[in-house]
């Protein structure tokens, strides 16, 4: 290293310093690239309430819905790189954008991960006006109507949205999917009986079970989970090997000097796994799921290259 290089480094190095040791100098924004009511909103708020404490500066949650999440994410990836704007959002959706739309931004380029939140599989709920109890009743009553149960999509290109893509591939049924501004719209389309069926995150979807507004026939876990241990999975329900779910990240702006993205990368992380959080999630049906900046940016690379291909097999395109 040139002696000009060296101080070049020591210059940017003590200007990251000196950022972190003022941080936070305002509020902080949370974004969600999502309407209020769904699962990321639902993680912000109760993240957000916490650090709000450790960090000793307001925490804003802010909804900028629209186009899967790519709009609020957009607004993020463009905002000054100081740590004061972050991102909350499903990083399912995100890493399956690319794939779908021309973004005017680079999920991998343009962010800086912090942590890993939380994972929520999703629940396959129908309207409880359908005569169906059953995956295999669904199945076999979507067959006898090609084409004439709707599907909610909370956002074209969405983990939910594969997900029913991919349980209609293994099934050989045929739906018509119709899109949402997100997943609290699709719920409420759902509600009204303007749709039949979809698959929602459980952390935002489980409440309308519980009050009988809507009926619960499989989870999408690997496993059955501890809140709902009489519901099957739709694996063991039907469709052996199906598996799928919403994860929740954080992420900052590219640039954001590491020594912010490490203090909120240890807030949230410490944050998250405590007993209270854990409960939290828990009784939502979600789980804390934490990682370091480096662990979350090698996982996300793999996921965008995972859906690339699930996409291309299925021959996705971005309208329904």
């Amino acid at each position: 290293m040139t002696r000009f290089t060296a101080v070049i480094a020591s210059a940017v190095l003590s200007i990251g310093l000196a950022s972190a040791q003022g941080y936070p100098a305002k509020p902080v924004r949370i974004v969600v690239p999502y309407p209020a009511g769904g699962a990321s909103d639902t993680l912000a708020r109760l993240l957000g309430a916490k650090l709000n404490e450790v960090l000793g500066q307001s925490v804003i949650v802010d909804n900028r819905a629209g186009a899967n999440g790519n709009l609020g994410a957009d607004y993020v990836a463009k905002s000054a790189p100081d740590g004061h704007t972050l991102l909350l959002a499903g990083l399912d959706a995100l890493s399956i954008s690319p794939s779908l739309y021309k973004l005017p931004f680079d999920p991998i380029r343009d962010f800086a991960p912090v942590t890993m939140v939380a994972y929520s599989p999703h629940l396959l709920v129908v309207h409880p006006s359908l005569p169906v109890k059953t995956v295999k009743e669904l199945i076999a009553l979507t067959k006898s109507r090609p084409g004439e149960l709707n599907f909610a999509v909370p956002g074209i290109g969405s983990a939910p949205h594969l997900a029913g893509v991919v349980f209609e591939t293994q099934a050989g049924i045929k739906w018509t999917y119709v899109p949402y501004k997100g997943l609290a719209d699709a719920t409420t389309g759902l509600l009204a009986g303007q749709v039949h069926v979809t698959f929602g995150a459980m952390l935002a979807t489980y409440p309308h079970v519980s009050s009988g507004k809507l009926k619960l026939l499989a989870v999408s876990s690997a496993k059955r989970i501890g809140a709902i241990p009489t519901t099957p999975t739709v694996a063991e329900a039907g469709l052996p090997g199906f598996e799928t779910g919403t994860w929740q990240g954080l992420l900052a702006p590219a640039g954001t000097p590491r020594e912010i993205i490490g203090r909120l990368s240890g807030d949230a992380s410490r944050i998250l796994n405590t007993a209270e959080m854990k409960k939290n999630l828990s009784n939502g049906g979600a789980e804390v799921y934490t990682m370091t900046p480096q662990q979350l940016e090698i996982w996300f690379r793999s996921e965008v290259d995972k859906w690339a291909k699930v996409v291309r097999a299925a021959n996705l395109t971005a309208s329904p």
